[in-house]
């Protein structure tokens, strides 16, 4: 009788796990639901292919300033930066030397006048006196030099005046003023120093200045882009097209401008064309020299289908998109991207306008998962479409 109570404990262990053995378990009471992924249609876009080209910016006007005459430099009329105007002072070479020189030739001018007024006095005499045939005072001799002596006269008085002209011209020169508007840069030669002028020696470079309003951007463009724009136009010319700039700094091509101008010829060399571009620049914020890209179009407006840019898988070299099939399986397809437009990215081949595209929760499927799609909540149209754009 003492051991019933041991023998119940004993049963009562083996049949506990005999029971767990008859229930089902937890993973066989239900299966878990298909991931829930969203799903988008293929949006129809208008837009345009456009190109991206690195070049810089050139000035319209570059001036270097030198003097026309020789002498000390004895005035500087601006400070190293500032912007000039066409006209402005800005060097003053010392005059005196100049002052003396037209003095000089003012004298010589009035000696020449008043030897051609004795001139024509004593030919008026001489006429006289010839016309006068009963006397015989003069002879046709002498008639005939004091003609040549005034006619010599009249030409050194026209010599004394050109004398004169440029007495005052050479003067007019010691005061070196801007011949455009724009910046001017530092100073290249201090008061006293001597500026070399003429053609017996090189002339002294003073500054340089740089227009800045409007101001020219200056790329290169490939064969085949060449040809992309050529054929958009159907051979005419592209100048007065729209382009886009954008800066070192600049998140996008926000300064508008114009197509000024494309080289007739291509450089055998590189297999490139010049281009160029024109545009306004009232702030001051381009610079000469500086960088930036360029976007112009390269195609006509077609109509393309897009899908976001976060659709897109990676497969060695193939870009795929994940699509719902029959049974919401989902399928992969291989596709041919376009450009970038936006947050949208252009497919040339391998999709449909009716398309389901796996648009988030790409993570939790593959090819072949049964899935549970939700459809994107549609969002309203922009505003207008921004173009397509392939960098250079």
């Amino acid at each position: 009788m003492t051991l019933a109570p041991r023998l119940w404990v004993v049963l009562a262990a083996f049949a506990l796990p005999l029971a767990a053995c008859g229930q089902p378990s937890a993973q066989q009471q239900g299966a878990p639901p298909p991931p829930q992924v969203t799903v988008a249609t293929p949006q129809t876009k208008t837009v345009t292919d456009q190109d991206e080209y690195v070049g810089r910016f050139v000035a319209i006007d570059e001036v270097n300033v030198r003097a026309r005459v020789a002498g000390y430099l004895d005035k500087i009329h601006f400070t190293d930066g500032q912007m000039v105007k066409e006209g402005d002072l800005l060097f003053t070479i010392d005059q005196r030397p100049y002052l003396i020189a037209l003095d000089q030739a003012k004298a010589n001018l009035d000696q020449a006048k008043a030897n051609l007024d004795f001139t024509k006095a004593d030919l008026d005499r001489a006429k006289t006196l010839l016309e006068d045939r009963t006397s015989n005072a003069i002879s046709k001799q002498t008639f005939d030099q004091r003609t040549q002596a005034a006619r010599s006269a009249a030409a050194t008085v026209l010599s004394q005046e050109a004398a004169v002209h440029s007495a005052q011209l050479d003067l007019t020169f010691t005061e070196v003023r801007a011949p455009v508007s724009g910046r001017i840069g530092d100073r290249r030669v201090s008061v006293g120093n001597y500026v070399a002028a003429g053609s017996g020696a090189t002339p002294t470079l003073l500054a340089v200045i740089v227009s800045i309003d409007p101001i020219r951007f200056e790329f290169t463009i490939d064969e085949a882009s060449l040809l992309r724009i050529l054929r958009r136009k159907g051979g005419a010319d592209v100048s007065g097209d729209p382009v886009a700039l954008k800066l070192i700094d600049d998140k996008d091509f926000i300064h508008p401008g114009k197509l000024d101008f494309l080289n007739n010829v291509i450089d055998r060399e590189t297999g490139t064309i010049r281009g160029r571009a024109v545009f306004e620049n009232k702030n001051g914020l381009f610079r000469p020299g500086m960088f930036a890209r360029i976007r112009l179009d390269s195609s006509a407006p077609y109509q393309a289908l897009a899908v976001p840019d976060v659709a897109i898988g990676t497969e060695q070299v193939n870009k795929f998109v994940y699509v719902i099939g029959p049974e919401n399986k989902v399928l992969q397809k291989v596709v041919t991207l376009g450009p970038l437009v936006g947050d949208m990215r252009v497919i040339r081949s391998g999709l449909t306008a009716d398309d389901k595209v796996v648009v988030n929760g790409l993570m939790r499927v593959r090819p072949g998962v049964t899935v549970n799609p939700q459809m994107a909540e549609a969002s309203p149209p922009p505003a207008a479409a921004p173009a397509a754009t392939t960098a250079k």
